[in-house]
């Protein structure tokens, strides 16, 4: 026995050794295919007869011996459609009868508006490739840059597109990258919402035609998300069948268009939004697009999600600067914020108090927002004065940050840095500086104006004010806010036929200040606000620490909301904050207990009017702060499965997670209003180890009476998780931890 134990674990470490020295990109010159290998992913594309670049596999991965064929365009389709639009190309340029959505548009001086790409040469790139194409008459490069991760599989895509003509040209739209799938019955899965109802996932048979997913609003939005899936069939599966999943990096106006095209296969286009969009390139000029992130599963959504949230934590958040050297994210603090206590109503004895609650409670971060700078005493004026207001802080804030450290809290700040009130000295000074047309009225929303980061003054002017404040006091987190969405998006500095650069280069410098920030100080971390989930990106997310997804707190919403945002993304950065009862939105009135454990599927915060809980809410909340920092790192880094879905009406819903290591999983447990009597349903887990021991501890609620509490991972996983049959009612909330024995 013990014999072919150690046979099989040779032959493994053998397996494993064999696809470690199997290169991820390789070409193969007889054939001009390119290949590249990551996980179980293959994706493999190839130069035609053409010379155009076509895409020949995206899916699980096929053997180190199995040659995928060389390229073959695709055929004709009576006189209508050409082989050319027809064919599945990399990066098509819009020319010679192209009918489907082009990857990359242009005008040239002279005119002319006709662009064939074709292949040029190549070199490789840490796990793949810079492939370059040129247009087949003028001097127009693209350098498609591909790198796929070894662990995951997941593609990073993206394109530089260089201008090598005598006269300037013009880019009407450029994609960052284009994906293809062939014919067949697919379901797409995308996210939709408003301000306070964001995350929606939409699930729907694609047909043909295109199915265009968007933002027109200078940022990433509520009302959609740069995030797609698309599953093999047309039935929905969380644990099952094939998905292919992409995500853009781009926290400005944005486009991804799903096609299934006249002979039924899928494109996928995404980039840049061409809608207003015209980027002049000068001789010698390039422009970077965004990355396009792809990759596939074959376990389903669920499976989709998990490999992305293992991507995002290893390789799209920032490392933070630690002891000397750059360590993964680690999970976040528990924060407690002030907004709703006080709204901008603060000063230096009212922070104090709820600091001293808040630390009672074993809060590790307290976050002071709106309301402490400039004339800020409501929101009509204020934002670009960043001085400490000295009436509110006669003192300055050292005071206060010296107390919340005393109290072994770290200190944090609310800042909107991109907004200006007309009612400030800064736009009383530089009225110019805001995204304008002169002579047009500047539509004002929540009373403030969009500042034009485009301009090099005004970047220069926003990193100057957050490094002094930074500087001057021992800030440890920025809470960045973004209020509203563009209008009048002039940039009168320019010539007409450059000044819709704007769209480019207003998120290219907000990207450089954050980026700025993170050398300078390096150990400050920072959250992503957009009234909510307006600015939630694989862009923003390499710069930024968390994000709030939506200024809707109630913690039945946010079932809902967290079970759509994790499809995209990693809980890690999802905040999730407990307020108070009822909502201000809602008017619902639930338990601090659910509130509590709806919030622990995320990084927790607080965000409730604490001087208002009595003895017995405190220790209550106390008690659940310290389970949930026993088990916050399986919660936020673990494999996420969810049981059931809150989505559809659903009386019941549940999430698990398990350590990656498999050695701790955790389970929350929902109900709506119990109806008809009806019992809570057997939880079958998911993801544990089969043959280890896991004794189960009630985090909050019990399990079915005589039930066991320590069986294997093959007895949770078959026979399932017995709630007791006293968990029923309206808004009820359980949470159960399994620790390795």
């Amino acid at each position: 026995m013990q014999g072919r134990i150690f046979f099989a674990a040779v032959m493994l470490s053998a397996t494993l050794s064999a696809m470690a020295q199997q290169n991820a990109a390789t070409y193969d010159e007889a054939t001009k295919v390119f290949r590249l290998d990551g996980g179980n992913v293959t994706y493999a594309f190839g130069v035609n007869s053409r010379g155009e670049l076509q895409q020949l596999y995206w899916g699980g991965r096929i053997g180190i011996s199995d040659r995928v064929p060389a390229a073959v365009p695709a055929r004709e389709w009576a006189s209508f459609d050409s082989s050319y639009t027809n064919t599945p190309q990399e990066y098509a340029g819009w020319g010679a009868g192209l009918f489907i959505e082009p990857a990359l548009k242009v005008t040239f001086a002279d005119g002319n508006r006709d662009l064939v790409l074709h292949y040029e040469k190549y070199e490789s790139a840490p796990d793949g490739f810079n492939v370059v194409l040129k247009d087949i008459k003028r001097q127009v490069f693209v350098t498609l840059h591909y790198a796929i991760d070894p662990e995951s599989g997941i593609l990073a895509r993206s394109a530089t597109i260089e201008n090598r003509e005598s006269q300037p040209i013009t880019i009407e739209q450029a994609a960052a990258a284009a994906w293809a799938l062939p014919a067949g019955q697919y379901t797409l899965d995308y996210l939709t919402g408003r301000w306070a109802g964001e995350w929606t996932l939409t699930q729907e048979k694609l047909t043909p035609g295109a199915r265009v997913l968007e933002s027109r609003r200078g940022s990433t939005s509520h009302q959609a998300n740069p995030w797609f899936a698309i599953q093999a069939g047309e039935h929905p599966d969380e644990n099952g069948g094939e998905v292919w999943f992409g995500a853009l990096a781009w926290s400005g106006s944005w486009r991804i268009t799903v096609e299934q095209d006249q002979l039924d296969g899928i494109r996928v286009t995404g980039g840049f939004n061409p809608f207003d969009f015209g980027h002049v390139l000068k001789p010698g000029e390039r422009l970077e697009t965004p990355v396009f992130y792809g990759g596939y599963s074959a376990h389903g959504l669920g499976g989709a999600s998990r490999l992305l949230h293992r991507y995002e934590v290893a390789h799209v958040l920032p490392h933070r600067v630690g002891a000397g050297d750059a360590a993964a994210p680690k999970p976040r603090p528990v924060i407690y914020n002030s907004w709703e206590a006080t709204e901008m109503n603060v000063n230096e004895a009212g922070q104090i108090a709820l600091a001293e609650k808040a630390a009672a409670l074993g809060v590790d971060r307290f976050v002071m927002d709106d309301g402490w700078f400039g004339q800020r005493k409501t929101d009509h004026a204020g934002l670009g004065d960043w001085y400490v207001n000295p009436q509110k802080f006669p003192n300055g804030l050292k005071p206060l940050i010296d107390k919340v450290h005393l109290l072994g809290m770290d200190f944090g700040l609310w800042v909107e840095p991109e907004m200006v009130n007309p009612d400030s000295d800064l736009y009383r000074q530089h009225p110019d500086w805001v995204l304008n047309f002169p002579g047009r009225p500047r539509t004002e929303q929540r009373n403030q104006l969009v500042l034009n980061l485009a301009r090099t003054d005004v970047r220069d002017y926003m990193l100057g004010f957050l490094d002094k404040l930074l500087n001057e006091n021992d800030i440890a987190f920025l809470k960045w806010d973004y209020n509203r969405n563009w209008s009048e998006p002039g940039w009168d500095q320019l010539p007409a036929a450059e000044q819709k650069e704007v769209y480019v280069e207003f998120t290219r410098n907000l990207y450089w200040v954050l980026g700025e920030l993170k050398k300078r100080h390096p150990k400050v971390e920072i959250e992503s606000c957009s009234g909510g989930g307006g600015r939630v990106d694989l862009g923003i997310l390499q710069y930024t620490d968390e994000v709030w997804p939506s200024d809707n707190t109630d913690p039945f919403d946010r079932l809902t909301q967290q079970d759509g945002f994790t499809y995209a993304y990693t809980p890690q950065v999802m905040m999730a904050w407990v307020t108070d009862s009822p909502h201000w939105l809602n008017k619902r009135s639930t338990s601090l207990t659910y509130r509590m454990l709806s919030s622990m599927q995320g990084s927790l915060g607080i965000g409730a009017n604490i001087t208002k809980w009595n003895d017995e809410e405190m220790a209550s909340v106390k008690r659940l702060i310290a389970a949930y920092h026993q088990v916050q790192p399986t919660i936020v880094q673990g494999d996420l499965y969810r049981l059931i879905s809150p989505r559809n009406g659903s009386e019941f819903s549940a999430t698990q997670t398990v350590k990656r290591d498999k050695s701790q999983s955790v389970v929350f447990a929902f109900i709506h209003s119990t109806q008809e009597g009806r019992g809570f349903p057997i939880l079958k887990l998911k993801g544990l180890d089969l043959k280890t021991e896991y004794t189960l501890t009630p985090i909050e609620g019990a399990a079915e009476k005589g039930s066991l509490t320590t069986a294997s991972g093959a007895w949770w996983m078959n026979h399932g998780l017995v709630m007791s049959e006293d968990f029923r009612g309206d808004f009820q909330a359980a949470a159960f931890r399994l620790d390795k024995k």
